[in-house]
């Protein structure tokens, strides 16, 4: 029985970045397959240079992703192609990002990530069956201008993260953030708006039970 989940290279790069199922490896895909593969050899490329070459980093991210602006990204990164993937100016990602870029992913300017944050734009069917079909869906990820998304922080296909909006560590998000709200917790909910006192610096810790 044919399965009806695959679709030919122009279908199935059209269906990549709008939720609908497609599968993305067999006959007739194997440009897509190619470019997933030189994605991940930039990536290692990029993951084998030394702190003390930042030309070359440059360089090789100038060539990875669709667009690359004066940013730094910390190795290991890791990419599923690289070229679905567009980072924009003064952006800085600290160790460990994921960037699961089947569907598109963009990223603006002054975004700051912490250690291994994930956007994830691909998932794949609740049905045990469907699944077995190969069949997965992706959607794109946007991160707008001065967000920035705490340590372990994972967002999930489709989601929109607001200007200036602040991701606290370790949140799952799977709805669209509002631009300078801060949201936290599994799955990610408002905790609250960002304020002018927010002008300042650390806060130190409160204790537990002392609210």
């Amino acid at each position: 029985m044919d399965n009806p989940y695959v679709f030919d290279d122009a279908e199935t790069r059209r269906r990549l970045n709008t939720g609908e199922l497609y599968t993305d490896f067999g006959p007739g895909l194997e440009d897509l397959e190619e470019e997933r593969n030189r994605g991940k050899e930039l990536v290692e490329r990029y993951n084998a240079t030394s702190i003390r070459n930042p030309e070359q980093r440059a360089a090789i991210a100038a060539e990875l992703f669709a667009s690359f602006g004066s940013s730094w990204l910390e190795t290991p990164i890791y990419c599923a192609y690289g070229s679905h993937t567009t980072i924009g100016d003064h952006c800085w990602f600290n160790t460990g990002t994921t960037l699961i870029d089947d569907a598109e992913i963009r990223i603006g300017n002054g975004v700051l990530f912490g250690p291994h944050v994930t956007l994830a734009t691909a998932g794949h069917p609740l049905d045990p069956e469907l699944r077995l079909t190969g069949a997965q869906f992706s959607a794109v990820i946007t991160i707008e201008d001065g967000a920035w998304l705490g340590a372990n922080v994972t967002v999930l296909p489709g989601v929109t993260i607001g200007e200036g909006a602040v991701v606290a560590a370790g949140a799952v998000v799977g709805a669209h953030v509002p631009p300078r709200t801060v949201v936290a917790g599994v799955p990610a909910r408002i905790v609250r708006a960002i304020i002018p006192d927010d002008r300042e610096g650390f806060r130190p810790p409160r204790t537990l039970g002392q609210d």
